[in-house]
């Protein structure tokens, strides 16, 4: 009589007896559940060697099993467990160290347990080893960074863009003194773009740089980042802008917007109101046209950029004004950043920036490429000596403005761009079609040129496309570049050089 209460015959003797009793006894998952017909077949041959575990070989083919450990097989061997599901314990606990460890990598006494459909999610993305977490920082920002949003996955601070100005703010004022507010919204990176602008009075200095910075012509000219002239200063012949406004971009484009030079509101102030001039300076106007060049040099050295404006062609006196300015202007420091030194720098290491002629307000006769070729050669002749980049670096037969026209038709380029008179485009269009015949009234009016909105669009795209040489002999950051050009507008206001020539203005 065997365990189970049957009698076998021979041939099914003792090998037989184990095999019915494990069919009767509950099993893990997986196991071989085919009937005992198959039994017979290889079950004999498979145990004749009398091992007395029988449950070793078939717990081995669950995958399952097969994932735990080496050091975990033989005690699972011992206890067979009731079903499959606590095999993934050990990813479970992994996981639960990482979520609740206080900090990454940083393993909890007591392991927590989970099971059921979170547990899996858990398990894959617990796959990944712990690795150690690196902050990063928004230097210069550091109350916009606090605020930040935290990712869930990892607990991190995401990195936020740059805070976006709202307005522009002082960098000069108007008695000429350095200002340090703009030092909050610089960064410790070198990959930014300084832009200057220089015009005389009334030429649109200030809209042209709102344009180029933040804002587009159908905005309301109130919200302008650089405030433009209203119509009780034009109706007085006054100036908006004084000293020099700064506006930076989150793309980290620096716009330098300035006072008219030779202005002559700002005379005319300080004549009305006796206000005190400098010792060095005996006459109102003597101050006046050094308080330009010392503008104007100081573009000269901290600016990638300098465009110069204007609103009809030509003055001579203004480019005789450029050739002093740059004639004054400040050497390039040397590799010490000693300022007492600096005059000694070579003129192969000296810098110059690209400059730019503006066109504003220009009219239809002047988009004529017969004229337009006329202005090209005269800007040349005009700055045939002159060390500044004037040419090569911007071209409107490249912006689809002359569709029929070949490079070769300007035989002396020149850095120079022709923008219209900004107006509404739909009301000049309606005006201009209605005086024609009747046939054509719905059709636009011709102007010559294209609108002053997609004028402006490929004007930006030049500028902000222009290459951005090193301004000194070391590499600056934005941080770096306001200290570099604090240094430079003290050098230039002490300028021995700008005093000698007031002198011999009086």
């Amino acid at each position: 009589m065997s365990e189970s209460g049957h009698s076998q015959p021979g041939m099914y003797g003792q090998g037989r007896r184990r095999r019915r009793r494990r069919d009767r006894d509950p099993g893990p998952p997986g196991q071989n559940l085919s009937g005992p017909s198959r039994d017979r077949d290889y079950v004999p041959r498979e145990r004749r060697d009398g091992s007395e575990e029988p449950t070793g070989p078939l717990l081995q083919k669950t995958p399952i099993i097969l994932a735990k450990p080496p050091g975990e097989r033989i005690s699972s061997k011992s206890s067979a467990p009731a079903s499959g599901a606590p095999s993934l314990e050990k990813p479970i606990m992994l996981i639960k160290t990482r979520d609740e460890g206080g900090k990454p990598g940083n393993t909890p006494d007591v392991p927590p347990s989970a099971s059921g459909a979170g547990s899996v999610k858990l398990e894959r993305e617990g796959q990944r080893p712990t690795q150690p977490v690196y902050q990063i920082q928004n230097r210069g920002m550091g109350s916009a960074a606090s605020g930040g949003a935290v990712d869930p996955v990892i607990g991190q601070t995401k990195l936020l863009p740059p805070e976006k100005m709202k307005h522009s703010i002082k960098l000069v004022d108007d008695q000429m003194n350095w200002c340090d507010s703009a030092m909050e919204y610089l960064r410790d990176q070198t990959d930014m773009l300084v832009v200057g602008v220089i015009g005389l009075q009334g030429t649109g200095k200030s809209t042209i740089m709102s344009l180029l910075s933040a804002n587009s012509p159908e905005e309301d000219q109130r919200a302008y980042v650089f405030r433009a002239q209203t119509q009780e200063i034009k109706e007085r012949a006054g100036n908006q802008s004084s000293g020099i406004d700064f506006y930076i971009t989150q793309e980290r484009v620096i716009f330098l917007d300035t006072q008219p030079i030779l202005s002559p509101s700002i005379l005319d102030h300080l004549i009305n109101n006796d206000r005190k001039l400098p010792p060095e300076y005996n006459l109102p106007h003597t101050y006046v046209e050094m308080q330009s060049l010392q503008i104007t040099a100081f573009l000269f050295t901290v600016c990638h950029v300098v465009i110069v404006i204007q609103d009809w062609f030509t003055d001579i006196n203004l480019y005789r004004f450029l050739q002093t300015a740059e004639m004054l202007k400040p050497s390039t420091p040397s590799a010490s950043h000693d300022s007492t030194g600096s005059s000694g720098a070579d003129d192969g290491s000296e810098y110059y920036p690209h400059i730019v002629f503006l066109q504003n307000k220009a009219r239809r006769e002047e988009f004529c490429p017969r004229n337009l070729k006329k202005m090209h050669m005269a800007v040349d002749k005009l700055m045939a000596h002159s060390h500044l980049k004037y040419k090569g670096t911007l071209s409107m037969l490249d912006c689809n403005i002359f569709p029929g026209l070949s490079r070769d038709y300007l035989e002396a380029e020149v850095n120079l761009f022709l923008l219209p008179m900004m107006e509404n485009d739909g009301e000049d269009a309606l005006t201009r079609a209605g005086s024609g015949p009747p046939l054509f009234s719905l059709l636009p009016g011709y102007r010559g040129h294209p609108s002053f909105s997609s004028l402006v669009s490929k004007f930006r795209s030049q500028i902000l496309a222009m290459s951005r040489s090193q301004l000194s002999h070391t590499i600056l950051t934005e941080k770096n570049w306001f200290h570099y050009a604090a240094r430079i507008w003290d050098g230039v206001k002490k300028s021995s050089a700008l005093s000698e020539y007031s002198r011999l203005l009086s």
